[in-house]
């Protein structure tokens, strides 16, 4: 077998300081190469320790082929990406870094601390002592000839990693202008859209006093795809899991109900509803012979008013209640974003096309998946992908 090349004179650039740049820093460091990670604010890990707020769920504690198909139409092309690394990888990694994780009830994966902090901390710590450098507030705005080229100046490096994430929280740092930057080049990049992100609703006067409840126990519909997590009213319209799940759906515009009672058939609904009311308003029938609560009749009279008098009429409604929306929140306001750079713009160790020694990872790729540790986990294992082809470049071109 011939020798590796001894790579300690080689260097390589990382550009964006999220889960898929700071993995890809780690497995050049660790092939010996002479990392640099640049990032355009002021600090690392923005984005991260944000999806820390909400407990950080690292990934989801499922079997390979139960969570790839999550990824929907990128699914064979990520397969092989997330073997390397995938959820019991991300766990061991966790681990590895002193942060125990637990499963939850869903199956979602967090660390024991809840929160993204201690983790990125103890990360740094590891660059640290692997030698690589970072250099904060360094905008890139593109190539000059060979050379990257950022709002400081000219770098030059032997392989870079483009980890610039999605078009989303651009607070945070994932604002997307580098798809200007790419399609500059003849770089094919998808149009972004929002994802995981909740619905524009103009509410009635009579929902204010609802505003901050969950609705519970319900199943929202649209098309092929069905989502039995929760939604919280908001002045602004619904948001939460539950609706996080159906948004791209409701982005490639399809129809989008809600099922009141998921857990009962539309002839069982109008059976209970077809006993006698007496002097009972039909609101208060409604309420009391379904045990309906008093969010879930606001939302039925809401979307349905006058709601039908007729048993079996209002059970149809109840199971498939239309849900009357503005589309989808700003993109800003998604968590994440679909669209990104093609991947037929890549070979398969992730390298762009048309410019050797430079790969791409994380979200700024054409791939989308819902919440759930998906998101994570996919950033990672593809920055780990794309630092073992570019490992693997400069071996070659040595």
């Amino acid at each position: 077998m011939a020798l590796q090349q001894d790579l300690s004179t080689k260097t390589a650039a990382v550009i964006g300081a999220g889960p898929a740049g700071l993995m890809a820093a780690e497995v050049l460091a660790k092939a010996g190469v002479q990392v640099t990670v640049y990032d355009a604010k002021p600090s690392v890990g923005r984005k991260f320790l944000m999806a820390g707020k909400s407990g950080l769920n690292l990934t989801m504690d499922a079997p390979l082929d139960q969570f790839v198909p999550h990824y929907a139409e990128a699914s064979d092309t990520l397969r092989p990406i997330l073997d390397g690394f995938g959820p019991a990888a991300v766990q061991d990694w966790a681990r590895g870094l002193g942060q125990e994780v637990f499963t939850g009830s869903s199956g979602r994966v967090f660390p024991r601390a809840m929160k993204a902090s201690p983790l990125l901390r103890a990360w740094l710590a590891r660059l640290n002592d692997l030698g690589v450098q970072l250099q904060t507030r360094w905008r890139w705005i593109g190539w000059d000839g060979a050379a990257l080229t950022f709002d400081h100046g000219r770098v030059t490096a032997d392989v870079t990693i483009l980890a610039l994430g999605g078009a989303s929280w651009a607070r945070l740092g994932s604002d997307g202008a580098w798809a200007d930057i790419l399609q500059g080049q003849d770089i094919a990049v998808a149009p972004f859209g929002a994802a995981n992100v909740g619905l524009r609703v103009d509410w009635s006067v009579h929902m204010a006093p609802h505003f901050g409840q969950p609705v519970k126990a319900v199943a929202w519909n649209a098309g092929d795809t069905t989502s039995r997590g929760e939604a919280i009213l908001s002045a602004k319209g619904l948001e939460g899991g539950g609706i996080y799940s159906i948004a791209r759906a409701v982005r490639e515009g399809t129809a989008l109900a809600v099922d009141l009672m998921p857990d009962q058939s539309v002839s069982q609904v109008a059976e209970r509803l077809a006993k006698k009311r007496g002097k009972e308003s039909h609101a208060n029938h409604i309420r009391k012979t379904l045990k309906l609560e008093p969010l879930k009749l606001a939302l039925a009279q809401e979307w349905a008013r006058p709601l039908p008098q007729d048993p079996q009429a209002l059970a149809r409604v109840l199971k498939a209640l239309p849900v009357a929306h503005a589309g989808l929140r700003p993109m800003d306001e998604a968590i994440s974003t679909s669209g990104g750079l093609r991947f037929d713009a890549l070979d398969p160790h992730l390298m762009l096309n048309a410019r050797p020694g430079t790969f791409a990872a994380g979200e700024m790729l054409d791939w989308e998946a819902p919440t759930g540790g998906y998101l994570i986990t996919a950033c990672m294992a593809t920055g780990r992908w794309a630092a073992q082809g570019a490992v693997a470049h400069l071996h070659a071109a040595a």
